[in-house]
């Protein structure tokens, strides 16, 4: 009775945290760029139930029952890396990528600086020159006059972005937006971690010079909301059934306790 009790539980739990990230897709429907996540769950491992029960020659011996789960619990939250709709825009600085490959932003938080890697290619240019990202993280390109990896900064408002990436003022290629991907075993997706602002850190990007890129162009969430809001529904059913199951656990126990070997 009590194990049932535990299993409901950590039913209800894991519901939960699917609620979360369900939650947390919808909130980002209008994301540029954001990626949907899914939440993995698995069962405890099973148990072995027996008794000893059977008699054979006036003797107790054990008898397999069979196996039992304990429960439900969290596997894995996992990003959906799909590329979303790509959407025309009029803005200068607006860039999609097609296909794979991520920008390269770097952060500076007053203790260090390090480069993070987004799919949000809704830039603008700041009071400096810069070229940053909606939370004032410089992006990353090659300097095409000395072939430094650096912060972009631009003199201009009005610069054309060829597929590659190379960014021309008045015509002249000046820098080459910094585009990345990640592969092989160790330097795939599923090592890449979201820190928040649209951006995630991993290890092993690799430059590449396939990666395509659309000026005046945003890429917007792979969210698929009706997908969602049928995920949530069941969800809900779920957790309303195991909230059942407790309660009806709760009542057998509460008669087991009161009543049975009561004395009248």
């Amino acid at each position: 009775m009590i194990r049932s009790l535990y299993t409901a539980v950590s039913g209800m739990i894991t519901q939960e945290a699917k609620q979360d990230v369900i939650t947390n897709n919808l909130a980002n429907i209008n994301t540029v760029g954001f990626k949907g996540e899914n939440l993995a769950a698995k069962q405890f491992d099973e148990v072995l139930l027996y008794n000893y029960d059977k008699k054979v020659q006036g003797k107790n011996v054990r008898q397999n029952l069979g196996n039992i789960s304990l429960g439900s619990r969290i596997d894995d939250v996992k990003t959906n890396f799909t590329q979303g709709t790509i959407e025309k825009t009029d803005k200068t600085f607006d860039f999609a990528i097609e296909g794979r490959g991520f920008f390269v932003v770097n952060r500076n938080d007053g203790i260090s600086t390090n480069n993070f890697y987004t799919r949000d290619g809704h830039f603008h240019v700041n009071s400096k020159g810069l070229l940053v990202n909606d939370s004032g993280d410089s992006v990353m390109g090659k300097n095409l006059q000395t072939g430094a990896v650096e912060p972009i900064k631009l003199q201009e408002d009005k610069v054309a972005v060829d597929v590659q990436g190379n960014i021309m003022v008045k015509g002249t290629p000046t820098y080459k937006l910094q585009l990345v991907d990640f592969k092989g075993a160790n330097a795939d997706y599923k090592n890449l971690k979201k820190v928040g602002d649209n951006l995630y850190s991993g290890n092993g990007a690799q430059e590449d010079n396939k990666i395509s890129v659309k000026q005046y162009n945003l890429e917007r969430s792979n969210v698929n909301v009706t997908r969602e809001v049928m995920e949530m529904m069941t969800v809900m059913r779920t957790f309303e059934t195991n909230s059942k199951v407790i309660q009806a656990i709760d009542e057998t126990l509460g008669k087991a306790v009161n009543e049975v070997g009561s004395v009248r």
